[in-house]
């Protein structure tokens, strides 16, 4: 056990390390949930995504606009966030964090198939603590590989018995709010 004061800095490590796994989760709920509000929360006012000059690059906010009207085409997604290392300078108020992200992304049955993108790449992550809050000032996509898979449309695959929903109508509004 060490001292008061570096027994609060390694509280107030962990704590902030905690809030930015949070929000990094929160993010990708909101992306399946097209909820708005809940994933622009990830980043700051003014936040920058670089997601690849053939992706997206400007802000957050922008970057929301992008990839709402790209999944809006798709009948479900879902992604993911795993394997996050955060380094966080509490004394200084930032935070750098890399984490693997995966998304499933699935069409709409068309010609008695449906196919699943898949992409798999890591958040690289520059953090600040402002306003109470740790959000992204700025973050690097890093496409790490992709794949497409066929599936037989059927009412395991083409969403019809899905209980999930892509709005504030999904079960979890009502745990959550």
């Amino acid at each position: 056990m060490g001292d008061a004061t570096t027994d609060g800095v390694l509280l107030a490590e962990v704590a902030a390390k905690q809030e930015i796994t949070e929000a990094l989760h929160r993010y990708c709920r909101g992306l399946d949930r097209m909820d708005r509000e809940m994933a622009e929360s990830v980043w700051h006012p003014g936040g920058t995504a670089d997601y690849g000059e053939t992706m997206y690059q400007g802000t957050g906010s922008g970057f929301l606009d992008w990839v709402r009207g790209a999944h809006e085409g798709f009948a479900r997604h879902s992604h993911m966030v795993s394997n996050a290392i955060i380094d966080v300078d509490v004394a200084a108020g930032t935070a750098v964090s890399e984490c693997y992200v995966e998304v499933w992304l699935r069409t709409r049955p068309s010609d008695g198939v449906v196919m699943d993108v898949i992409g798999r790449g890591r958040y690289v992550d520059r953090w600040s603590h402002r306003d109470g809050r740790w959000a992204v000032d700025h973050r690097n996509y890093l496409d790490d590989l992709q794949r497409v898979e066929t599936h037989p449309a059927t009412s395991m695959t083409d969403g019809s018995t899905a209980t999930g929903r892509r709005d504030r109508t999904d079960p979890s509004y009502v745990v959550f709010g």
